[in-house]
């Protein structure tokens, strides 16, 4: 049966058809005012004005939209959803004036999370944990979304994260290299012996991509340059945490290994800009994890302005970003990364796509695409920035 989505207020989708869009590009956006989408079965059929809609043959299932504006589901390119338990006494404490980086030292952050999933995972509710934190997504427009491995560091818990994000339909991506666990008593080399040899024959028969923490007591350039050409090897996409604290070579072996992604980028100085500005690698900017942690956000107008591709997504996560709020990632861009609502919701949509190698079905209203359709109870699209933490979401017409 036919889905018509008619008497929408707007209808609005990035313009043109390549990706990833960068520079004036970005903020280019279609705006279809008393507008209809026609789909068929998952697919998108036709968008038009109500007054060029044709009578439509066969069955039709008509959703009367007035007021309301379609926009293409939002992808959220980096996430950590495949977790157990919270960090929220480390929240208080860095509320208190701990830094991230004293209570990782401390034996907290990553590896308090580690604990928590590794024993979710042992006593199976690791999938019901995931599968709460997507529908928390799903509710706030997500319609496509990345999920890192990353909390078990062991092969159990690893595998179990990877399949626990792929049977919700999202991307499951190898994040082996995000710490070194307790077992390995801080020697990194000798767990990457264990991750790449134990874990990533497996890993690489479930995850579509790589990532690996490049920083300051995680893992160094000459680690995760081996990380990431073993995976490579393995048929794995591969994507880097890079420069969220300090610069550390993350952009350069990005950039030499032709990952698709470089993410977090707050640290990152102005040859990191034209640097990626120069590549085709995309930098995903995590504006909310920023924020939560207290620093400076990425330099997001400098690397649009130097034609840098660029992507925005959550981070979300217990310790440090924990929110699954696209649309507040669109608040934060416009008021603190200065970012245009257009090229906000550009970088949610068709660029996020790219970064997961879907951008050819996923990230615009147009035919052919997959019919993820979210419709936002507002007057106007904008209001996906422009209302912070509002209530936007009225109603989700995905394809899956």
């Amino acid at each position: 049966m036919k889905r018509l989505l008619r008497d929408l207020g707007q209808v609005v989708t990035p313009s043109g058809t390549h990706a990833p869009l960068r520079g004036r590009d970005l903020g280019a956006v279609d705006v279809i005012e008393d507008a209809y989408v026609l789909s068929d079965a998952n697919t998108i059929v036709e968008v038009g004005r109500m007054r060029d809609l044709k009578p439509v043959d066969g069955d039709v299932h008509e959703v009367s939209c007035p007021g309301m504006c379609a926009i293409p589901g939002l992808v959220d390119c980096h996430t950590h959803v495949a977790f157990a338990g919270d960090r929220v006494e480390e929240f208080s404490l860095r509320a208190g004036g701990a830094s991230y980086e004293e209570l990782h030292a401390a034996g907290g952050g990553i590896l308090s999370t580690v604990r928590a999933t590794r024993a979710a995972a042992a006593d199976g509710t690791l999938d019901e944990a995931t599968a709460r934190h997507v529908l928390w997504m799903q509710n706030a427009g997500t319609t496509t979304f990345e999920g890192k491995s990353g909390y078990g560091l062991d092969r159990e818990t690893e595998l179990a994260s990877l399949k626990a994000v792929q049977a919700l339909g999202g991307v499951p991506t190898w994040l082996g290299a995000h710490a070194v666990p307790p077992e390995f008593d801080g020697d990194a080399d000798a767990y990457l012996d264990f991750a790449l040899g134990d874990v990533l024959p497996e890993a690489a028969k479930i995850a579509k991509a790589a990532d690996v923490f490049v920083e300051r007591g995680a893992f160094d350039a000459a680690q995760a340059r081996r990380y990431l050409t073993a995976c490579s090897d393995a048929g794995l996409a591969l994507r880097l945490h890079g420069d969220q604290f300090t610069e550390q070579g993350a952009i350069p072996l990005a950039i030499e290994l032709g990952a698709r992604s470089v993410d977090h980028l707050e640290a990152t100085g102005d040859e990191g800009v034209r640097a990626l500005a120069r590549s085709e690698v995309v930098g995903v900017l995590l504006p909310a994890s920023a924020l939560f942690l207290g620093r400076g956000m990425p330099p997001a107008r400098a690397l649009v302005d130097a034609g840098a591709a660029v992507a925005l997504a959550t981070d979300f996560n217990p310790g440090s970003s924990f929110t699954e709020s696209l649309p507040l990632v669109c608040s934060l861009a416009a008021t603190q990364l200065k970012l245009s609502p257009a090229e906000a919701l550009s970088a949610v949509t068709v660029n996020a796509a790219h970064v997961l190698g879907c951008a050819d079905r996923v990230g615009r209203l147009a035919a052919g695409f997959d019919s993820d359709i979210v419709l936002l109870d507002v007057p106007d699209w904008r209001y996906l920035a422009y209302h912070l933490a509002g209530r936007l979401i009225g109603q989700i017409a995905g394809s899956s």
